[in-house]
C-alpha cells in the first residue's frame, strides 16, 4: 500500500515527530488539529465556537493536501477542555458535518498543549474509488 505523509510546515511536527496528515492507500487521517493560523498564532482565544470553526477548517486545508475532501471524512474525534461547552463545538461540527454525518466522540480533558488552545479535533476519511 503505498504511504504519504504531509506536512503543515509547523516547528513542533519534526519536535514530536509526527505529519499532519498520513495518506494510505484511499485512507486519510488528519493528526490532532488546533485553531492555528497560518503563522501559528490561536484563533478565537476564549471562544469555543471560533476555535471549533477555525480547527475544521484548518482540517479541511489538511486533508485537501492529501487529495480528499470534508465530503470523505468517516469519523471526527473532539477533545475539549470544558465539556459544558459542548453546545458550541457542536454548532461549528455541524456547520461541516450536517449532511455528511461522520461517527464522531467529544472528550473532555484536563488541558491541551498551550493554555488558550479549548478544542483539538483529529479526522479520518476514506477517499472513495
Amino acid at each position: 500500500m503505498n504511504r504519504q505523509t504531509f506536512e503543515s510546515g509547523a516547528p513542533w511536527e519534526s519536535v514530536f515527530g509526527y505529519s499532519r496528515v498520513v495518506r494510505a492507500g484511499q485512507f486519510v487521517y488528519v493528526s490532532g488539529t488546533t485553531a492555528t493560523d497560518t503563522e501559528g498564532k490561536i484563533v478565537g482565544s476564549g471562544d469555543m465556537y471560533r476555535q471549533t470553526f477555525q480547527t475544521l477548517n484548518n482540517i479541511k486545508t489538511a486533508l485537501e493536501s492529501a487529495g480528499a475532501r470534508i465530503e470523505d471524512v468517516v469519523r471526527t474525534r473532539v477533545y475539549v477542555t470544558n465539556i459544558d461547552d459542548w453546545e458550541n463545538v457542536a454548532k461549528a461540527h455541524s456547520e461541516f458535518f450536517k449532511d455528511i454525518k461522520p461517527a464522531s466522540a467529544m472528550v473532555e480533558v484536563k488541558r491541551l498543549i498551550s493554555p488558550e488552545m479549548l478544542v483539538e479535533i483529529e479526522a479520518d476519511a476514506v477517499i472513495a474509488i
